[in-house]
């Protein structure tokens, strides 16, 4: 790329406010050593921004009242205020106050902060209100012409403050092209997804931060590329030793340790399931798992056998008198019915889930304090040790096997010589 591409290229990113210069307000890239800082995510266009006039006035009281020779209002600002002041006489006290309010609150903060925080506002306002000759890029932008059209785009207020319901004409530009009245299938759309974004589970990045650390630590050892693996790394070496040890019913340590992170990693090792089998067995509750594993060996037949198989399944855990009956809620039960008039392998996806939820609430955690669990996880740990003292405890016999032939060769030399 040459230097007149690069500074077009810059100069179209400068022109939709990505980045901005720190002295000057004319969005454009220079090169002759200006100074340039990158823009707030917060205020980015793709965020696909369109500010009231409500804000811009706010702005603009803001700019009034810092008295500074950098913050002093340019002569088409004091144009564009004055109209604003007249559109909005109504509501210009509560605009004030918002202002005053925007004010207190910058003051408290850092010197530096606040410098940054000014250069990145006014960035933003030379975007959506640009001084008057310049390209107003967001006019004919696309993404304002699939807003108009996508009722699922709103408004954004840059301050919370939101325009009385009758938006005001820009007083730098009118926009060309005419607005559509919304149609009740707009409304309708629109509602829905509003409602989607309420129910929406929102979680901190600090919870899921921390999640992710502590998910990484727990199986950090099990991970070939990060910790060393017994007896050998297969994925670094043609030794398959440890693909022999996982697939084995007699498990390491490590993997019964490993049964005690959720139900999910019980389940995936064939040893653990036939020791949690083993443990529902003795509690007489064996039919919540066998319901669960005959529903994912289902998911697994071939397309042919998968509606006798349903049946099947049906006649052993669901139907009336069934030999190993399972405990449904109405919800799921109607459900799995309704689906087995037209049974697929995934039939019994809702069933399935509720024993899943059952055997990981009650159970599971029963599983882990029972005796089968813990001794096995205790017999798992002292195996090490034991072996370890069976190797000193060897080499302490041969050690003194060997001391005492060589007392015996001494004694027979000492008796010859003399």
């Amino acid at each position: 790329m040459s230097t007149a591409e690069a500074i077009h290229l810059g100069s179209l990113i400068a022109a939709h406010g990505y980045v901005f210069p720190i002295s000057d307000h004319v969005l454009t890239l220079k090169d002759d050593g200006t100074l340039y800082r990158f823009q707030s995510p917060y205020f980015w266009p793709s965020n696909c921004w369109e500010p009231e006039n409500t804000d811009y006035a706010i702005y603009l009281c803001k700019r009034t009242m810092q008295n500074k020779a950098r913050l002093e209002l340019a002569d088409y600002e004091a144009e564009n205020l004055a109209r604003l002041q007249r559109a909005f006489a109504r509501k210009w006290e509560f605009i004030f106050m918002q202002a005053e309010a925007q004010v207190k609150i910058d003051r408290k903060k850092d010197k530096a902060e606040r410098k940054i925080l000014d250069s990145q506002e006014r960035a933003f306002w030379d975007v959506h209100r640009p001084v008057p000759g310049c390209v107003n890029t967001t006019e004919m932008d696309i993404r304002k012409c699939r807003r108009e059209k996508n009722p699922h785009r709103v408004k954004k207020s840059v301050y919370g403050v939101p325009d009385d319901g009758q938006s005001q004409p820009s007083p730098v530009h009118v926009s060309s092209q005419p607005t559509r009245k919304p149609t009740k299938e707009d409304v309708q759309k629109e509602i829905s997804f509003l409602n989607i974004q309420l129910d929406r589970h929102c979680m901190k990045v600090s919870k899921v931060a921390d999640s992710l650390m502590s998910y990484t630590e727990q199986f950090m050892e099990y991970d070939a590329f990060v910790s060393a693996i017994e007896p050998s790394n297969p994925w670094t070496n043609d030794d398959t030793s440890f693909w022999d040890l996982e697939a084995s019913r007699e498990p390491s340590q490590q993997r019964v340790k490993k049964w005690g992170f959720s139900l999910e990693e019980a389940l995936k090792d064939p040893a653990g399931r036939d020791q949690f089998l083993k443990f529902l067995e003795s509690e007489f509750s064996s039919e919540n798992l066998r319901f669960w594993l005959a529903v994912q060996d289902l998911k697994r037949r071939p397309l042919q056998d998968v509606a006798s198989r349903a049946q099947e399944i049906w006649q052993e855990f669901l139907a009336e008198g069934a030999p190993s009956s399972i405990n449904l809620d109405s919800h799921s039960y109607e459900r799995t019915s309704q689906n087995l008039k037209d049974p697929g392998r995934y039939s019994y996806e809702d069933a399935q889930e509720h024993i899943f939820k059952l055997m990981k609430s009650d159970s599971y955690a029963r599983f882990l304090r029972s005796n089968i669990y813990q001794d096995l996880l205790l017999a798992r740990k002292k195996q090490p040790a034991d072996t370890e003292q069976g190797r000193r405890t060897s080499l302490e016999k041969f050690t003194r096997s060997v001391g005492k032939s060589l007392t015996g060769k001494r004694l027979t030399g000492l008796m010859q010589s003399s």
